[in-house]
């Protein structure tokens, strides 16, 4: 019986391979000798090179490049404080960017409109293909970056380590617009994991310590929920597809709450549709009896208690189709899986149309490639049915895009059996980096863009959760490259028109509005 499944399988089941233990060892080696070093000496010491009369700008993170616009984040602590995780108390300040086309020439600025500690500045008006460069600053000090070049990466530009010293400048290349005219554009989000009290906590993995809110702050999945449907619609999303893993346990408080706060977004299944994540699964946590079998409060919660956890939608020529990547009996640390009848429905599904233009989200990648932690088969959808899924894929070319969540990562995969479908890995909802990605398609082609949620409150929780895993949380979370998290693919999408169930143009709020000066 499912709930009665002994915690010794879930140990099991999650155990990664010896191989990838070794090459995650071999990526990690020189972040966690870092790591070792700045506690070694201490928060001055880890702070030495960026504070300046008592502040300290750290976390710099080039977070959302779009053809004409960026969003850069940072940090300003008070050097020699320590809050009991190793993080700096902080320090609420001014902050601004200036930029310009030329290294030596940073004569345009963005500033904020007042005094913070976690900065969101957003530059606007910039031209598609132009190379810009950049410094970020408090105060006067100059912002440094999260250090992902170490595990090859790059946290603030487009070159692979950034350019200059510490502080910058730094530079970015801005992509080119995806063709033709905008359609419409949907919210990619996941892991929201509603009911969760601490974030971090996985099994089997070494300098694991679990970051709970502040005593007396909202329950951080309800504070970061709410605060992505909200950027979600304020950045125009038309529709948002949200990829499982709503609650933390199955329990039905838990989901009643989630779709209190997606319904601020619009009507479920006409503005907004869900899928199941392993977390979500019937379980203990909602057993009406282990006598008489589990209850499945994610069915009775989104589906009225009746029909399949998964569905296909046409939005204007726009095929939807969500799977339910645990229909399955397991333990949840397993990997994901599709009921037969689902897997047959799937197929046929794509073969009826197979050039129609079609997106597909799920929670279980099926395939996870390039992560600096170990990959353990409970990472993906089980290898029989992804091949068979890629199968599928080959043989509809209308498919351009699988959006998938679990790894809580950023990551765009192109894999060689279906070079035409992009595989976007997306991070949680519930904790650093906090956000959602934003797909806008166009006749042309289309764009991936992530965004970090920036309401103050969820501002502040992304930087106390970005301790989680010893730190090193952003060297997997964030994306390892700007095009892990931000990209254009040039498609001819063209048959697509907007969809009259997309969200009225009165009830949805403008985009942001930028803060440039000359």
């Amino acid at each position: 019986m499912r709930c009665c499944l002994s915690a010794p399988l879930a140990a099991l089941s999650a155990l990664p391979d010896p191989c990838q233990i070794l090459r995650s060892g071999a990526l990690l080696t020189p972040a966690l000798l870092r790591t070792a070093a700045d506690a070694l000496r201490g928060p001055a010491g880890r702070n030495r090179h960026s504070h300046r009369d008592g502040l300290a700008a750290v976390h710099l993170e080039l977070v959302t490049l779009t053809e004409d616009r960026a969003v850069i984040t940072w940090y300003t602590g008070v050097p020699g404080t320590d809050d009991g995780f190793g993080h700096m108390l902080p320090a609420v300040t001014e902050g601004e960017v200036v930029y310009g086309t030329h290294p030596g020439r940073l004569t345009r600025v963005a500033a904020e409109d007042g005094p913070v500690a976690h900065h969101y500045v957003e530059l606007t008006d910039l031209e598609p293909g132009q190379t810009y460069y950049y410094q970020a600053r408090s105060r006067g000090v100059s912002a440094t970056p999260t250090p992902l070049h170490l595990v090859r990466g790059n946290a603030v530009g487009t070159n692979r380590h950034g350019l200059g010293s510490a502080g910058g400048p730094y530079s970015f290349t801005t992509p080119q617009p995806p063709p033709g005219r905008h359609l419409l554009s949907i919210a990619l989000c996941n892991d929201l994991h509603l009911g969760e009290t601490t974030a971090g906590l996985v099994t089997g993995m070494p300098l694991m310590r679990g970051i709970r809110q502040e005593h007396g702050r909202a329950p951080y999945p309800e504070i970061m929920s709410r605060a992505v449907v909200e950027e979600a619609r304020r950045r125009g999303a038309d529709v948002l597809l949200a990829a499982g893993d709503i609650s933390a346990g199955g329990a039905a408080e838990d989901l009643a709450e989630a779709k209190q706060i997606l319904d601020g977004f619009g009507a479920h299944g006409q503005d907004y549709f869900v899928v199941r994540g392993n977390h979500d699964r019937p379980g203990h946590g909602n057993c009406r009896s282990c006598d008489g079998g589990c209850g499945d409060s994610f069915r009775d919660g989104f589906l009225d208690g009746d029909g399949p956890a998964y569905l296909a939608r046409d939005l204007g020529g726009l095929r939807i189709v969500g799977l339910d990547t645990y229909e399955k009996d397991g333990n949840g640390a397993d990997s994901g899986g599709l009921g037969a009848e689902q897997l047959a429905w799937f197929r046929a599904k794509l073969r009826e149309n197979g050039d129609q233009p079609t997106v597909v989200f799920g929670h279980h990648p099926l395939a996870v490639r390039d992560s600096v932690f170990p990959v353990t088969g409970g990472q993906r959808l089980g290898r029989r049915q992804a091949r068979s899924i890629l199968d599928a894929y080959a043989s509809a070319p209308g498919v351009f895009l699988h959006h998938a969540g679990h790894t809580h990562r950023n990551k765009r995969t192109v894999l060689p059996q279906a070079p035409h479908v992009t595989m976007q890995e997306v991070s949680a909802v519930k904790d650093y980096p906090g956000g959602f990605c934003l797909l806008r398609i166009h006749s042309g082609g289309y764009a991936v863009n992530h965004y970090k949620a920036s309401s103050a409150a969820a501002r502040e929780w992304t930087e106390r959760s970005r301790r989680v895993a010893a730190g090193l949380w952003p060297h997997h979370a964030l994306g390892r490259s700007v095009t892990d998290r931000n990209s254009m693919t040039a498609r001819d999408l063209s048959g697509i028109t907007r969809p009259t169930a997309a969200i009225p143009a009165q009830r949805r709020p403008e985009v942001y509005a930028a803060h440039p000066q000359p």
